[in-house]
């Protein structure tokens, strides 16, 4: 053969091709490393496949967990009974705490008043119920009309903007009349009444002497007359009614000039009241009993009905 032939095994280093272990030296480190990879994998994939797994404890020099601060539940405080005389007004304190849980939008709702018992800086939402606006707590103050007496448990509630009730409440509204000792005390205490006038001399017809309240129902007649215009200035003719309505039974005659003329449509196209449909027979009704509560006015009233 020529010198271009060979025989036998080809020697591999001679064709560029190295040995990957000569002598069996570096065959040890590359297997440790594949049995160290090897071990590495199964762990991974013992760790992904089984739930009760735990990898390798922690030590105490690792960093604790996070914890997130949660937001403290806010409650309603209030005094367990509210005491208030007749014709009077009441304050009492309803506070929230912690303060930072106030919703930014809400509001305090009162449910279960007497129905003529008023919130002030609030505004009715049904019968006994009221709405009242957060920057007002913590002092409320509530308007107890003449004649009203006992005990009535109501429930206050704090809601937030979307209607959800975030904290809740209940105390009691107790009325009690003055006794009598306190009564005769106030009367000491009272400049006397001034002697009524005689009518002029000459009058055939003297018109009819107006039957006053005594004073303590006139002031509470007052306030819901008052309450009764707020509520009519805002275009609530039927919560305006119910006041009105209330301080003219107790015989205050102008309250049933004013409940008359929410009736009237001469007097509630003077209002500019839009959706109340006017009622001449309960226009006449009140104005009549107006007239005889002594209100003068109330014939010109009754003529305008009739067309006179």
């Amino acid at each position: 053969m020529g010198a271009s032939h060979f025989s036998g095994r080809p020697n591999m280093s001679n064709m560029g091709v190295v040995r990957i272990c000569p002598g069996g030296g570096n065959c040890r480190a590359i297997i440790l490393a594949t049995i160290v990879f090897a071990a590495n994998l199964a762990f991974g994939l013992l760790a992904g496949l089984a739930p009760g797994f735990e990898g390798p404890k922690s030590t105490g020099t690792d960093s604790p967990p996070m914890r997130f601060a949660q937001r403290a539940e806010p409650r309603i405080s209030v005094a367990s009974a509210i005491v208030a005389e007749p014709a009077s007004a009441v304050s009492f304190t309803v506070d929230v705490q912690p303060r930072d849980s106030l919703p930014i939008t809400g509001f305090i709702r009162l449910r279960g008043l007497p129905q003529f018992v008023s919130i002030s800086d609030g505004h009715a939402i049904g019968p006994g119920s009221w709405a009242v606006p957060l920057y007002v707590l913590p002092v409320l103050s509530a308007n107890i009309p003449a004649a009203l007496s006992g005990r009535t448990e109501f429930e206050i509630a704090l809601v937030s903007g979307d209607g959800r009730i975030l904290a809740e409440a209940r105390t009691s509204l107790l009325i009690v009349p003055p006794s009598p000792p306190d009564l005769a005390r106030r009367a000491a205490s009272s400049p006397s009444a001034a002697a009524v006038e005689a009518p002029p001399v000459g009058m055939t017809n003297p018109a009819i002497a107006p039957v006053e309240p005594p004073a303590l129902e006139k002031t509470a007649a007052e306030e819901l007359v008052a309450q009764g215009e707020r509520y009519l200035a805002q275009g609530k003719v039927g919560g305006a009614r119910l006041f009105f309505r209330q301080a003219a039974d107790a015989g205050y005659a102008g309250a049933a000039m004013r409940l008359a003329a929410t009736y009237d449509p001469a007097e509630l196209s003077i209002l500019k009241v839009q959706g109340i449909t006017p009622d001449l027979l309960e226009a006449r009704k009140w104005y009549e009993r107006a007239r005889d509560l002594g209100a003068v006015e109330a014939e010109a009233r009754l003529a305008r009905l009739s067309g006179k």
